[in-house]
């Protein structure tokens, strides 16, 4: 009986876990997207950041060098600062996709997220409620996205059309299974005993920023895929 009560316990901590992870990917999702249609409704804007390539390499580093603050110092800062660094990202991040909009129709865009949010729920669904370990195909999922980064690189310069689709069509498969993977990875990673603590919060955020990404990917992925061009 003490045992029962026990688990129920660590099953309901571990759910209240995943609501606020769930609960920060969504609010960074809204952000990206309120300041993606923010710049869709001035398109000059747009122009401009495309226009000016220093400028918007410098947003991607940026990008960058915030995932990778978070990443590497989220335990040294406090649950406010990682909180804030996040919504840096998802602001920033809503700067630089807001692009799709020149390359894209609306009504595209829009069905596409719809698909991505479909998608994404299932095997989110899916990793969290399996029993099966999903460490291979994690890991064979970071292989896949490894190599599409590398081809990606490479075709910068070379423009290859087969190289571009199969790094589409790769993309998606690779973003579906990290969904499951991770969502796993995540749920197993929660800490039973610190619930609502910084550390906790911090947890959330960490996890919130992995979904998030595979999110992001998996619609841009679908979007080079089966967008329609304007």
């Amino acid at each position: 009986m003490e045992n029962t009560l026990v688990l129920s316990q660590a099953e309901a901590e571990t759910r209240t876990f995943i609501n606020h992870v769930y609960s920060w990917m969504t609010a960074g999702l809204a952000v990206t997207g309120a300041v993606a249609w923010y710049m869709a409704a001035n398109p000059a804007m747009m122009i401009s950041l495309v226009k000016i390539r220093f400028l918007f390499f410098g947003l991607l580093i940026a990008e960058l060098i915030l995932v990778a603050y978070l990443a590497i110092w989220l335990k040294a800062m406090s649950a406010f600062t990682a909180s804030a660094v996040f919504v840096a990202y998802a602001v920033l991040n809503g700067v630089t996709i807001s692009i799709i909009f020149l390359v894209y129709t609306a009504s595209s865009i829009a069905s596409t997220f719809f698909v991505t949010a479909g998608t994404f729920g299932l095997m989110s669904l899916y990793g969290y409620t399996t029993k099966t370990d999903l460490t291979t195909v994690g890991n064979l999922c970071f292989m896949g996205l490894v190599g599409i980064i590398m081809a990606s690189l490479v075709n910068f310069f070379l423009h290859n059309a087969a190289v571009y689709w199969i790094t589409t069509y790769l993309g998606i498969l690779v973003f579906v299974g990290l969904t499951a993977y991770d969502t796993q990875k995540i749920k197993n990673l929660n800490i039973i005993g610190n619930e609502g603590t910084d550390e906790d919060k911090k947890e959330a955020i960490s996890g919130a920023l992995t979904l998030y990404l595979d999110f992001i990917n998996l619609f841009l992925s679908l979007l080079r895929a089966t967008g329609k061009r304007r």
